[in-house]
């Protein structure tokens, strides 16, 4: 079988029995300790597109349910993947795959406003119910701050806003803009922390719904709003400018164009903060499952990607940090919770068990994604001016200290 001859060749740590369309048993074994899994195919069309496509076709059939994993051990699975991968993308067939799809992938990251609303729509539109099994309370859908490896989900996204509004060192009275808003949940703390006037800009439908909306309940609508808007059209001028977990959706060709606006918007003592996940390696492609089931136009960037364009538009970086593992541990938060409220998910109008195991593939693959294959979060603050935030980061640890002491109070 030419899928088990490839495998045989790929597979360096950990094993896999597995077992073909026709029945036939055949047994991987790395030469490093690892997991051991046993896969089931039971389509035998697979044996040539699993070979030939394997960053698209294993996603699919395993949502289609024609690739199984013993003992629903999808990420023990997945986990043996990750640990092989980087000779799974050395194969042949596909770097030449890879290095085709970074030739064309500006095409696929045009991004004009019609198309970044429909992608948004795509993901971020679908039952808010489905967000509240796996998320915090407060719906922060971006990677959380872990302090403690015992710390909760709930407590590691709570550090993370403090984290990033610390970093943001917003005063009552300033004007603060945020890109990207979500379910409104930074806006609206950003206004209770500091009694600064908060605007946030959204694309999805639902998201500004529900922000909007709980704006209004906690009697705040006055000074925390939040539009249907892309940040494109958004005029004036702030004192400070967060975005967190947008930035993988604007586009490589419009890299520029982005932190051209947010230096227009800024005022000239103003600070900005990009969080967004990015990859440890060079300029590379999305995965062509991920892009075509879970973020239609999303992309991964690198480091070097980002400050390219950061230095061409004539920003000062004031500073960096890169988050390693902390979106792997909150990924893992997301996946048990997503597993133990699976059956609330399929009993939802709309969802079905081949959408619960695209779910279930999406959130155990990401987490991989941080642990075994380069993928991070980095946190880049911005100003036009180098005197606009201190020399030190001193005021980043005690901003954040002060504001988890009083939120514990």
């Amino acid at each position: 079988m030419l899928l088990a001859k490839g495998l045989r060749r790929l597979i360096h740590t950990g094993s896999m029995t597995l077992i073909d369309a026709a029945g036939a048993v055949h047994r991987i074994d790395g030469g490093v300790p690892g997991p051991d899994v046993t896969v089931r195919l039971h389509d035998r069309s697979l044996h040539r597109k699993l070979a030939l496509n394997p960053r698209l076709r294993i996603g699919e059939a395993y949502m289609d349910g024609t690739l199984t994993v013993d003992d629903g051990r999808l990420y023990e699975f997945l986990d043996l993947l990750g640990l092989n991968m980087a000779n799974l993308e050395a194969h042949p067939l596909v770097s030449v795959k890879m290095v085709f799809e970074r030739i064309v992938r500006l095409i696929g990251q045009y991004n004009p406003i019609w198309r970044a609303q429909r992608n948004v729509a795509h993901h971020y539109d679908l039952n808010g119910a489905l967000y509240d099994t796996f998320l915090d309370a407060d719906r922060q859908y971006s990677c959380a701050y872990f302090r403690t490896p015992q710390d909760t989900l709930e407590q590691a996204q709570a550090a993370k806003k403090a984290h990033i509004i610390a970093k943001l060192l917003i005063e009552p009275g300033h004007k603060v803009l945020d890109i990207g808003s979500g379910w409104g949940g930074l806006g609206l703390q950003i206004g209770r922390d500091s009694g600064a006037d908060v605007t946030g800009v959204t694309l999805s439908v639902e998201q500004h719904a529900a922000s909007s909306r709980r704006a209004l309940e906690a009697g705040m609508a006055d000074r925390v709003r939040f539009k249907l808007l892309d940040y494109r059209q958004e005029s004036g001028t702030y004192d400070r400018i967060v975005s967190v977990g947008m930035f993988e959706h604007v586009g490589v060709p419009h890299y520029r164009e982005f932190f051209t606006k947010v230096k227009s918007l800024l005022a000239d003592d103003g600070v900005m903060l990009l969080h967004s996940i990015g990859t440890m390696g060079p300029p590379g492609t999305q995965n062509p499952w991920v892009r075509k089931y879970i973020f239609p136009g999303g992309y991964t960037p690198s480091l070097s990607e980002v400050l390219r364009a950061i230095e061409h538009v004539g920003l000062y970086v004031t500073d960096i940090e890169v988050l390693r593992l902390h979106y792997a541990e909150t990924l893992k938060h997301w996946r048990q919770r997503f597993m133990a409220n699976r059956d609330r998910v399929k009993a939802m109008a709309g969802f079905d068990d081949r959408f619960c195991r695209m779910w279930e593939f999406y959130l155990a693959a990401a987490e991989m994604s941080f642990r075994r294959m380069g993928q991070m979060v980095f946190q880049i603050q911005l100003a036009k001016n180098p005197n606009a935030v201190p020399q030190t980061r001193d005021y980043i640890h005690e901003g954040e200290r002060q504001r988890l002491s009083v939120a514990a109070e």
